[in-house]
Parts: C-alpha cells; sequence; structure tokens
C-alpha cells in the first residue's frame, strides 16, 4: 500500500542524504519521481546535502499546489512514480495535506524529510501536519552530535557564535556560517538550555549551574 512516510531529525542527521539515496535507487530501477524542496540551502530548486551531493527539485512556493503539480505531470503524459519532499517543515500545512492526498487519490508513496522542530524547540507547523497525517514517521538512526560530544537533539541558530532564541522561524542559514551571518548549530537539550554553543562553551571559565560550596 502506498504510504506517507516522514523521516525526521535534527540538523546533520542526514536527512537529504537519505532523500538522494532514496532516489537513486529507485532510478537505478527505471523508477521516476517528482522531488519537491523549500529553501535549500544550494538554492531555488536544488536537493542538496553536505556532503556534496545534489539534485535538479521543483522549488514549493507557498503558492505552488502540491497535488495539482502531479497531476498535471500526469496528465501530460508524465511518469511519476513516487514523491520525495526534502525541508518539510518549512511547507504549508495545507501541502502537506495535498501530500497526504497523492498517496490517497494518486496511489504513489510520498517520502517527507524535515526537521521536527525549530531553534526554539517549537514544532514548525509542517512537520506538526506531517506528524498527524502519516502513515510512518521514522526518527533517523544517525545521531548528529553535540560540541559536547552528547547526542544533539536540538537545532540552535547562532549569530557570530552566540545563540539566539527570539526572531522569525524560518530563517536560512548553514551550520558553520561565516561571522555576522545567521548559522545553526546542534546541540544536546543541557545545552540548548544554557544557551551554550561551541564558541561560547570555549570561552566559559565556569558552570554558572555549578552549586555553592559552604562550609559548616
Amino acid at each position: 500500500m502506498p504510504e506517507l512516510a516522514f523521516f525526521s531529525g535534527t540538523m546533520d542527521c542526514g536527512k537529504s542524504t537519505l532523500a538522494l539515496q532514496i532516489a537513486h535507487n529507485r532510478s537505478a530501477r527505471g523508477l521516476q519521481s517528482v522531488i519537491f524542496t523549500r529553501d535549500d540551502r544550494a538554492g531555488e530548486g536544488k536537493l542538496s546535502s553536505r556532503l556534496g551531493l545534489v539534485t535538479q527539485a521543483v522549488e514549493a512556493a507557498p503558492d505552488l499546489d502540491l497535488y495539482g503539480f502531479v497531476v498535471d505531470l500526469m496528465s501530460r503524459g508524465g511518469k511519476v512514480d513516487y514523491v520525495i519532499v526534502d525541508e518539510a517543515q518549512f511547507l504549508l500545512t495545507g501541502q502537506i495535506d495535498q501530500l497526504a492526498r497523492i498517496v490517497d487519490d494518486l496511489n504513489l508513496d510520498v517520502f517527507a524529510f524535515g526537521i521536527t522542530t525549530d531553534f526554539r524547540t517549537k514544532l514548525f507547523p509542517g512537520s506538526q501536519r506531517l506528524i498527524e497525517l502519516a502513515d510512518r514517521v521514522e526518527t533517523l538512526q544517525v545521531e548528529a552530535m553535540c560540541w559536547c560530544g552528547a547526542r544533539a537533539t536540538h537545532n540552535a541558530r547562532t549569530v557570530d557564535g552566540e545563540m539566539v532564541v527570539e526572531g522569525e522561524q524560518v530563517v536560512v542559514g548553514d551550520v558553520g556560517g561565516a561571522a555576522g551571518v545567521v548559522g545553526y548549530e546542534v546541540l544536546c537539550r543541557r545545552h540548548h538550555r544554557k544557551r551554550m554553543t561551541s564558541a561560547t562553551s570555549r570561552s566559559a571559565a565556569l558552570s554558572p549551574d555549578v552549586l555553592p560550596v559552604t562550609s559548616g
């Protein structure tokens, strides 16, 4: 049975790499896909991984009807065997509903990949809707690591290495951005809560949570 599958995780856990691998494996068997993406680091209409792999994709702008796009392509004789969606957290909730309709009405598998929560630890609306509708939700097993060596579970937005917790939910950046440019870093919950990035950890002499020592 066709399904809507949502593969989630933090940054650096290999979501885009897996999306590209699925596309490669299926295309090797003669299957053809439609690949949607939104605000990829490589630019409009690209699906890229941090390993340097990249392929062409359809930019899922807010006004694009994903279901209508696939139906129109098929009605013009195009072959579509499955659909891949990267950066799915950025889609509108209505577009997630359209993905579910592709599965139900067109009998196509849809593989969606995205980050679950933003830099404030709040659910992205697109990810929330995927969790509500998906036939299968999987957390990727490639564990990203915090600078301390612990498993990274949270995404942090940084400016000049300093973590920020206010601002627009969607600001495109990348891991290890240049000075003054919005960047992102994955942290464990402990260091996300303390707002301690790899840069600020180097300048911290003592944790503020150390209990005072008193005599007597």
